[in-house]
């Protein structure tokens, strides 16, 4: 069995290694990358994806990954009291990765493995090409901004939140580091993210693309919110633009669109790989199963995932969006009465428990 997946991205490759370990031949067309991976950019993985990633793509290295046992988040407007906290008895609630060192654990395995095969993408007469090839039981784009993309996928819902996420990573004083914690600031929500008990991830997300951010005033805003960490020093600070799209269609006759291309969200709730990482795990179920049974794998199994997938993600994609969009409120409305609202269904314990199971294992319906 022969699959065709286009782009080089961090989807891209943990869908080709789960693939992979099912004993399925997996070519990656992609093109020649002229940007460099974020070293910057890390990931929030659910604990429940996490458990998956580990068994069912590639198991992670000890020194990959960093334990989150409690998520705080704070109110500027409130004078940063605290509005919500989620614990669970000690137990982790999340990890904490970083792009970089995921892409090249996969990339890395992939390259020794007689399975798979990546292919340079020269031209875009090569998208044709890929499309007639008659080799390859599906085809799945995971690849936003190509040609495919431009002409089969561009019915979507789009938002641009005309902002951008400032990245960096602080290196500070030992602290025990085992707590992720975000501020919603007057100008963009600031998040914590630890990656060891020396270094922590920042990200910075502003609402108004508008207002041009120096390097010096994103460092000072971080330490004007920073009360845990003694900074030694910033690394590199990084930034990408923020956008809102949910394709209205996942397939097109032998053709699939896959991960972010299919529905990117904000990083403010840090759930947008989370979701892919869900529907790998779908999508991986479903061609198991007719695998196991004897079926033939062709593009009816498209039907079958967007059958199971796409209300969930909808809805999911939707809600990530009502948050950011309900604090952006807040932020210009003169009083505090949304933000004590939040501070006491924080205290309900059926409300966080409901909260919790949403960010691990997303919606089942």
């Amino acid at each position: 069995m022969n699959i065709c997946l286009i782009g080089d991205s961090l989807t891209s490759l943990a869908l080709a290694k789960n693939l992979i370990n099912k004993n399925i031949k997996v070519y990656v067309y992609c093109k020649k990358s002229k940007k460099s991976i974020f070293q910057s950019r890390t990931i929030g993985i659910s604990k429940n994806n996490f458990d998956f990633f580990n068994k069912e793509i590639i198991k992670f290295r000890k020194d990959m990954f960093w334990k989150i046992k409690a998520i705080e988040i704070y109110s500027e407007k409130l004078k940063c009291e605290k509005i919500l906290n989620f614990e669970n008895n000690g137990e982790e609630l999340f990890f904490i990765a970083k792009n970089r060192e995921i892409y090249q654990l996969l990339d890395s395995d992939l390259k020794k493995n007689k399975l798979f095969k990546k292919i340079l993408i020269k031209n875009n007469n090569f998208y044709k090409k890929i499309l007639n090839e008659k080799k390859y039981e599906l085809i799945i784009n995971c690849d936003g901004n190509n040609k495919i993309s431009n002409n089969f996928f561009y019915n979507k819902i789009n938002k641009n939140y005309n902002s951008y996420a400032h990245t960096t990573i602080i290196n500070h004083k030992y602290i025990k580091n085992d707590k992720a914690i975000q501020i919603f600031t007057k100008i963009g929500p600031v998040a914590f993210l630890p990656i060891s008990n020396f270094k922590t991830s920042i990200v910075f997300s502003a609402i108004n693309k508008k207002i041009s951010f120096s390097e010096k005033e994103i460092k000072n805003l971080i330490c004007q919110q920073n009360k845990n960490y003694e900074i030694k020093s910033f690394g590199k600070l990084e930034k990408f633009e923020l956008n809102f799209s949910v394709t209205r269609k996942y397939y097109y006759k032998n053709l699939m669109n896959f991960g972010d291309s299919l529905h990117k969200i904000h990083p403010l709730s840090g759930q947008g790989f989370n979701m892919t990482l869900r529907d790998i795990k779908i999508l991986s179920k479903i061609i198991k199963e007719r695998v196991d049974l004897g079926l033939q794998i062709d593009h009816s199994v498209y039907k079958d995932f967007e059958n199971k997938t796409k209300h969930l993600n909808f809805i999911f994609s939707s809600g990530n969006d009502f948050i950011y969009e309900f604090f952006k409120f807040d932020n210009n409305y003169k009083n505090n009465y949304l933000n004590q609202l939040v501070k006491f269904l924080g205290k309900n314990k059926l409300f966080n428990n409901i909260v919790s199971k949403y960010a691990d294992e997303g919606l089942t319906i």
